[in-house]
């Protein structure tokens, strides 16, 4: 039966077909009352961490019925239980074992109580509890909403007021595909596609809000296998910048090396004194090929403005062509890339 609980999963799921790779989140060998292996507990905003606990609820079954008074099984499901009242309160149960960039996330979850509030949702491409995007289902506000945090500050709602009905089992939706973002509630898309840079790659998170009790069931995520945001943006600028003959970010960590590459045979290879004095100094260097093309390697910024990396661009040469020309040819590729870049580490 589990078996062909797995086999519907994967066939009705909805969204993109990524390449190579799903996982199914069960919390069947969790003990009861117990916060399940491969999560951490944290907290975004004000007061005390969540309490999650694996509990035994009953949940339909995803199996199609032809009985319709037919009832759900009894199972074990994720429980948030906390009932701290605090206004800007979000207990997060963070997923540890996998950073997600390209994936669709489906789960279930059910509002179950709150005199303050009746919410359950996901936070995903989550860098740390001041940073992430998240979609959740308000049962006492009867919406549905997407929000961006950054640096702690919440942005504005985007979604619409609908019935969210208690003590009712929901399938939530979330499906990211580069910059492009889909929020799913019971297979209907009520948010309309969105758009952002912020953050293109990251954790999930089991989210709820002040003294919301939600439970969780039946979390799916396929997903493309994790690639490093450098690799994923030459590829990208590439594509966008077709004129463009060759790429290369060079980072040091430790030693300065190639970490990505419109050849990939290069990754890994050293880098030299023009990388290290560009990342150093903070200033690009122009120069030429043996094939007289230009050669422009720039600094790359994180969003606090400090060098984290350096980019090598290779372009055909024109009559004319001048450094001030290069450098101009070749700032939109280092803008566009810096847009996706929050610190280091996402480089890597």
């Amino acid at each position: 039966m589990f078996r062909l609980l797995i086999l519907f999963l994967i066939c009705t799921c909805g969204g993109f077909s990524a390449s190579g790779a799903e996982r199914f989140i069960g919390f069947s060998e969790t003990n009861l009352n117990q916060m399940p292996k491969g999560f951490r507990s944290t907290m975004s905003g004000t007061g005390k961490e969540g309490e999650w606990k694996i509990i035994m609820a009953d949940v339909p079954s995803l199996m199609p019925s032809f009985n319709t008074n037919a009832s759900g099984v009894s199972r074990p499901v994720l429980a948030q239980l906390s009932r701290d009242p605090t206004d800007e309160h979000y207990p997060l149960l963070v997923f540890e074992d996998e950073t997600f960039g390209d994936f669709t996330l489906t789960t279930r979850f059910k509002t179950v109580a709150g005199a303050v509030e009746q919410m359950a949702g996901i936070a995903f491409r989550l860098q740390d509890e001041k940073n992430y995007y998240y979609v959740r289902a308000s049962s006492l506000g009867n919406t549905f909403r997407f929000f961006k945090v950054v640096n702690g500050e919440r942005s504005a709602p985007i979604g619409p007021e609908v019935p969210i009905s208690k003590n009712v089992w929901h399938q939530l939706q979330i499906e990211c595909i580069g910059n492009k973002i889909r929020c799913l509630l019971d297979e209907r898309e009520i948010i309309p596609a969105l758009t952002d840079n912020s953050f293109a790659a990251g954790k999930f998170a089991f989210w709820t809000k002040s003294d919301s009790v939600s439970y969780f069931t039946d979390t799916k995520i396929v997903y493309t296998p994790h690639e490093s945001l450098a690799k994923v943006l030459i590829r990208e600028m590439k594509r966008e910048y077709p004129r463009v003959r060759a790429m290369r970010v060079y980072a040091n960590k430790p030693d300065i090396k190639i970490i990505a590459s419109t050849e990939e045979r290069e990754v890994g290879h050293p880098g030299g004194i023009v990388e290290q004095q560009v990342i150093e100094k903070d200033s690009p260097f122009y120069g030429r090929t043996e094939r007289k093309n230009v050669l422009l390697t720039m600094p790359l910024h994180d969003r606090n403005g400090d060098v984290i990396a350096a980019l090598r661009v290779e372009m055909e040469s024109f009559p004319g062509q001048t450094e001030s020309n290069a450098l101009a040819r070749a700032l939109p590729i280092v803008k566009d890339m810096e847009k996706r870049l929050h610190n280091a580490q996402d480089l890597f």
